[in-house]
């Protein structure tokens, strides 16, 4: 074996051992979650709850989802990423395309009056104010419209949307086809792979999102599942306060369960939805975007 076959042997060997140590790293916060969630509650109290559950009970689970409250914050927080996700990408689309289209009047004007958006920031209490004027304070859609554009977001997508040979929308133009029509069945369908990598950021961000929340709703019947999560983690009192009220509705399973455990439940319930869509659409990522649409 000369030198360069060993030397690659063991860089083979060492980034091995790196992405190994980067996937446990990874992933051992998320396993240590699983185990002790489904770990009974008093026996994890006494600590040494690593690889998988000591006394395995499905109580946490059962405790969580005992109170109609969780459902409903899953019904905010799910429709929200849904509606949001789907009114982002549309709306975010169609202002891409047209920014990427040449003949549009203005368009390095409007240009420079976005990307001046992303380096000024009124403030949270301007925010507030404007939020007031316009009647989103307790509102579900204070959710929807504030995320309803993005420059980041629309940059990305006019670059892949200038990508598409003009040839392609002329000749589509010449059939009869609008704008509307080339952007809804030629265009998008296109680029796809982009469009789906961008849902799934947003989508990520409504179903993590919590502040919002926070800082503009008062009323619990609009509280998303983050923000339960988020109080049960910081507020021991509420994290106890809930730890009761779950457990009054399975009183013979309250000895399996313990505020700690029951956090972990629902860190986990909060995070699984997110993480098993993931996969459907990580091919997205990795696809072409004109691959063989044009020839020459």
């Amino acid at each position: 074996m000369n030198i360069r076959s060993r030397r690659d042997k063991w860089f083979d060997i060492g980034n091995i051992i790196f992405m190994s140590t980067v996937v446990f790293v990874t992933l051992a916060p998320f396993w240590f979650a699983l185990v002790g969630s489904f770990n009974d509650g008093l026996d994890y109290l006494r600590g040494s709850v690593y690889l998988w559950p000591r006394e395995f009970t499905i109580a946490n689970y059962k405790a969580v989802f005992s109170d109609t409250t969780i459902y409903h914050a899953f019904f905010i927080t799910i429709s929200r990423t849904l509606l949001g996700m789907s009114t982002h990408i549309a709306f975010t689309a169609l202002v891409a395309y047209g920014m990427s289209r040449k003949g549009l009047s203005g368009r390095n004007i409007y240009l420079v009056i976005m990307l001046t958006t992303m380096f000024f920031y009124g403030g949270l209490i301007p925010t507030y104010l404007l939020y007031k004027e316009i009647g989103l304070l307790n509102n579900f859609m204070v959710y929807i419209i504030p995320t309803l554009f993005s420059v980041w977001d629309m940059i990305i997508i006019m670059s892949f949307f200038r990508t598409i040979p003009e040839q392609i929308i002329e000749s589509a133009k010449m059939d009869g086809a609008g704008e509307y029509r080339i952007l809804l069945q030629l265009v998008m369908p296109l680029t796809k792979p982009v469009l789906a990598a961008i849902a799934l950021f947003n989508g990520v961000y409504h179903w993590n999102s919590y502040m919002d929340a926070l800082m503009f709703t008062t009323k619990s019947s609009l509280e998303p599942v983050q923000l339960v999560l988020m109080r049960m983690v910081t507020d021991a009192s509420y994290g106890e306060s809930f730890s009761q009220q779950a457990t009054s509705f399975m009183p013979e399973e309250a000895k399996h369960v313990s505020s700690a455990t029951l956090k972990l439940a629902m860190m986990v319930a909060t995070t699984a939805p997110i993480v098993a869509i993931y996969p459907f659409l990580q091919k997205y990522f990795v696809k072409g975007v004109l691959i063989g649409s044009v020839k020459g």
